[in-house]
């Protein structure tokens, strides 16, 4: 065990210190940052600018004045905020973020567009005659239009123009309303104990996913440096002194295992960085992260002041509400210590199952390209395993989804997409008795490859060699 703490001491300190350790340490939470940042950054500097919009209205229908009847029954509104704009608005009326300049319904659209560059117009809404026949209404502009706005604009003319085929037809908008039923379906689920509890299939998707692409990802990431490692060593004779002081077996575990250490002091270290990289920017910037589409969204859609379609927003936002309260019991409701717990052991575990065949392949090999032959078939079940994600997600508790959560080649992601949706606890000790159980036939089968190939030049090796290195004996 002594030489195995050495091995893993030297594999450690001599990857901890490159420079592609170092850089990667340093440009790994930079860009993660950046990505978390920016958008927000952009969001909050674009979608509080008051943009203008000229608007030709060939119905003449939207660019009549109407009372705000909603403001002035508003019990909550300060008098100071009942001003004539307030009170008298055009039928599409102005928000916080977009300002509406009605043109003479004569204008022509290539009229604007020849002087648009010259103007502070922002896009141009164009409002057909026939819109309630061809339901299209065309935005002309210079640039990508916000989506915001897009969403904005789309809201308020659908709910517009139902309300008048609904008047057309003789229907009374408002008796329709009130007979209009939402029915939410919750789902609850009986454990084991027979108690009950709240279930949300999303949720668990977006968990199982994010948990089991980051342990695929970890596995393919570091195996190969195992693999890499053991090919320099060899090809530069170093393996050739250090094998005459320690067992095979001592090195390849002992390089194993300092890798993985690296793995997650670059992991910890990416997440201690990003954080504090990205507290130090919230704290001294005047946007917040929080600032996200759909809460811009919902800010530009209760801007609206428009009678006909408040009822539909307070639905909207009372139908958000249950949506995030649905959230917070479903997140309570997962088994965080077996979620936790099976992420680190399943992390771990995968990582050395497929780290010691990858060793076995490196030490076989002079070189990276003869890796292929070999690599390919390893890696087929974990790829397997990635490509049939939805199918998981989807059907977490078929026959499908139960065996690759016990065979221990694919066990690691797919155990992990299963848990988010719960899995009884006899199914999860037979996955991890198993995978523990393959580690050490694996790691034993690698250890006979690896103490022949390891001193094995010039030759191509075929996979009837490794059957007969595995035939050897001490």
């Amino acid at each position: 065990m002594n030489k195995i703490g050495l091995i893993i001491k030297r594999e450690y300190k001599t990857r901890v210190v490159k420079k592609s350790f170092i850089i990667m340490t340093i440009i790994g939470p930079l860009l993660i940052a950046a990505l978390i940042v920016t958008p927000a950054y952009l969001a909050s500097t674009q979608e509080h600018k008051l943009r203008t919009i000229a608007v030709i209205d060939q119905t003449h229908v939207f660019s009549d004045t109407v009372i705000n009847t909603s403001l002035l029954n508003n019990s909550n509104i300060d008098n100071r905020e009942i001003t004539p704009e307030a009170v008298f608005q055009h039928r599409l009326p102005d928000n916080k973020y977009v300002h509406f300049d009605f043109l003479p319904a004569n204008t022509t659209i290539d009229s604007i567009k020849s002087i648009f560059k010259n103007t502070n117009y922002y896009a141009l809404l164009f409002i057909p005659e026939n819109l309630l026949n061809s339901r299209t209404i065309q935005i002309y502009s210079d640039k990508e239009i916000s989506l915001n706005i897009k969403i904005y604009l789309s809201k308020f003319f659908e709910k517009d123009i139902e309300r008048e085929k609904l008047i057309a037809k003789n229907i009374d908008p408002d008796i329709l309303k009130s007979i209009q039923t939402t029915i939410n379906i919750e789902s609850i689920k009986w454990t084991s104990k027979g108690k009950e509890k709240s279930t949300n299939q999303e949720i668990a998707m977006v968990l199982g996913a994010f948990a089991g692409i980051f342990i695929y990802m970890f596995i393919f990431m570091y195996s190969a440096q195992v693999m890499r490692g053991v090919i320099e060593e060899k090809t530069s004779r170093i393996i050739e002194i250090i094998i005459s002081s320690v067992k095979p077996l001592q090195l390849m575990m002992g390089k194993i295992i300092g890798i993985a250490l690296v793995g997650l002091t670059q992991f910890i270290l990416w997440i201690l960085l990003t954080f504090g990289i990205v507290t130090a920017i919230q704290s001294f910037s005047s946007f917040s992260l929080n600032h996200q589409n759909n809460e811009q969204v919902q800010s530009l859609m209760t801007k609206i002041n428009s009678s006909q379609i408040q009822p539909t927003l307070e639905k909207e936002n009372t139908e958000m509400n249950e949506f995030v309260k649905v959230v917070y019991y479903t997140l309570s409701s997962i088994d965080w210590t077996t979620m936790i717990f099976s992420f680190f052991f399943f992390f771990l575990a995968g990582y050395l199952l497929y780290a010691s065949m990858f060793a076995a392949v490196g030490s076989a090999v002079d070189n990276e390209t003869n890796t292929q032959q070999f690599v390919l078939p390893l890696t087929v079940p974990l790829i397997l395993s990635l490509v049939m994600l939805q199918t998981f997600l989807n059907f977490p508790d078929s026959s499908l989804s139960f065996w690759f959560s016990i065979i221990p080649f694919t066990s690691p992601v797919v155990m992990m997409i299963r848990i988010p949706f719960g899995v009884p606890w006899w199914q999860l000790a037979i996955s991890i008795t198993v995978l523990l159980l393959s580690i050490f036939l694996i790691m034993w089968i690698s250890s006979k490859i690896y103490r022949i190939g390891i001193l094995m030049y010039g030759k191509k090796v075929s996979y009837r060699d490794l059957f007969k290195w595995l035939q050897y004996k001490k």
